[in-house]
Formats: structure tokens, sequence, C-alpha cells
């Protein structure tokens, strides 16, 4: 309920509608989902379905090469994420725990790579790809992922690296432990929720990645979801009995990682911001 008291009372109306605007295209694409062609494309649209179908789904499936590229992003999306996580790990627990020249330079060249749109590492990713001839080939977007999402992934382990006690790392080393060790069986386990937050983030960004994948698969039985759902759109017509139930089902490997994983999410989430 409202606190009127508060002073602060008229900022919720506000904060309903914003959610409100937010949640709507949502909705929209769920309730469309379950609706004909017919009433899709007509003005007798509503939010709430009339009549439920599950036609649009048995299509969407039988029709078009859906299946296909829900494999296709499966496979790139996991391959970015666990070389991204095993690189963006051991990069980042030399930063944390090591101290060399050039450490704080590193730091700053991939936090300054970040501020970086991904439109500006089109072209050159391009060039690179086309000189080892993996254009058109699963590899070649799969480094292209590796390269925009490691920064953040160094950034934000370091922040959950930084936060294990000295002592824990000290007292590996004197039991003979090598750096490796400590890393593999000390650090690791320690840093599960941050490892799985950063995972989390890095299999969103290859898993709804457009631009990239657009440019460097040509190859129509390449073709990750974002690209192959772009084809249900055209200039002269849109096929929203198409779209809009492979959007739902876009959404259900995020949601399923989400819901399995919650409990290290939450606490991987809090647990970087606090260094001991």
């Amino acid at each position: 309920m409202f606190n009127l008291n508060s002073g602060r009372w008229w900022f919720h109306p506000i904060l309903i509608v914003y959610s409100l605007f937010s949640v709507f295209p949502f909705l929209w694409i769920l309730s469309a989902s379950f609706q004909a062609k017919e009433v899709i494309s007509s003005d007798q649209m509503s939010i709430i379905p009339g009549a439920i179908t599950f036609q649009n789904y048995i299509d969407v499936f039988s029709k078009t090469p859906f299946p296909k590229w829900f494999l296709n992003s499966i496979l790139v999306s996991t391959a970015a994420t666990v070389i991204g996580l095993f690189i963006a790990a051991t990069a980042a627990f030399g930063f944390s725990q090591f101290r060399f020249p050039g450490r704080k330079t590193g730091l700053y060249l991939f936090l300054c790579v970040q501020m970086f749109p991904g439109a500006v590492l089109l072209l050159p990713l391009f060039r690179l790809l086309s000189w080892f001839g993996l254009l058109d080939n699963y590899l070649g977007l799969v480094i292209a992922y590796c390269t925009i999402s490691l920064p953040f992934c160094v950034w934000m382990l370091k922040g959950f690296f930084d936060t294990i006690p000295k002592a824990i790392i000290e007292a590996a080393s004197i039991d003979g432990l090598t750096h490796f060790q400590t890393f593999y069986k000390i650090v690791l386990p320690l840093s599960l929720p941050g490892i799985a937050v950063t995972g989390f983030f890095s299999f969103i960004t290859a898993w709804n990645e457009f631009m990239f994948a657009n440019t460097f698969l040509f190859d129509s039985d390449k073709m990750t979801l974002a690209v192959g759902l772009k084809t249900f759109l055209s200039e002269k017509q849109s096929f929203w009995e198409l779209l809009s139930p492979g959007s739902v089902i876009v959404t259900l490997p995020i949601l399923l990682f989400f819901l399995v994983a919650q409990k290290w999410l939450i606490s991987g989430l809090t647990s970087g911001a606090v260094k001991e």
C-alpha cells in the first residue's frame, strides 16, 4: 500500500505506468503466440486471447528451420560461454592475485575496449576472420563473441576473486600447491556464484546477439535464432504468427537457466561487491 505520509506517494503511480509500458510488449508477444493468424493481423487482436490455439507453435517447428536455428544457437552460445569463461577466469585470477608490470595498464585496456560499441569491432573482426578462413564458420563466431564478452567477464570475475582472503591463497602455497592447483582447487570452488553470474551474462550476450551472426555467417543452415527470427520480418510482409511463438521459445533456455541457478546468481550478484 502507498504511504501517503512519506512524501513520495506520487512516485508509485509513475513506476506503475513505467512498468506497464515495459511489460506490455512481452505480454503482447506472448498473447499473439496463442492466437490465430487471422486474429493477429486484424483489429480483433487483444492482449487476452479469446480462443487459444497452439497451431503457431506447431507451425514454427514444422514449417521453418527453427529447430536447426535453435541447435545452432545452443552450440555457439555454450561454446562461447565455456571458452570465454576459461580465458576470463585465468586472466582475472592473474590480475587479482599477482602484481606484475603493466597490470593496471592491462585492466584499463580491458575497460577501454568495453567502452567501444560492438559495431566498431565489426570490420576489424571481419578482416581478421577472413584472413584465417573463419568466415561462415561457427568457430569464427565463437571467437567474435569471446572478444566482445572478455573485458566484462575479466572485470566481473576479478571483483569476485578479490573477495577471497589472501590467507587462503598463502596457506595453499605453503601446502605445496602450484598456482594452477590453487586456482583449480581453491579459487574456483569459492567463486562458483560469481562464475555462475558471469557465465549467465556471457550466455545471454551470445544467445541474443544479431549483428555479428548476421555478418559472419552466410549459409542459411548455420543461422542462429536471432538471425533466423529476422527472416520472419520483411518490408512487404511480417509473419507474426511465426515470430511470436519463436520469440517466446527463445526466452525459455535463459529462463530455465535462471530458475536452476537462481540461488548462485542471487548470491553471486552481492558477493563480489564487498572486499574482505
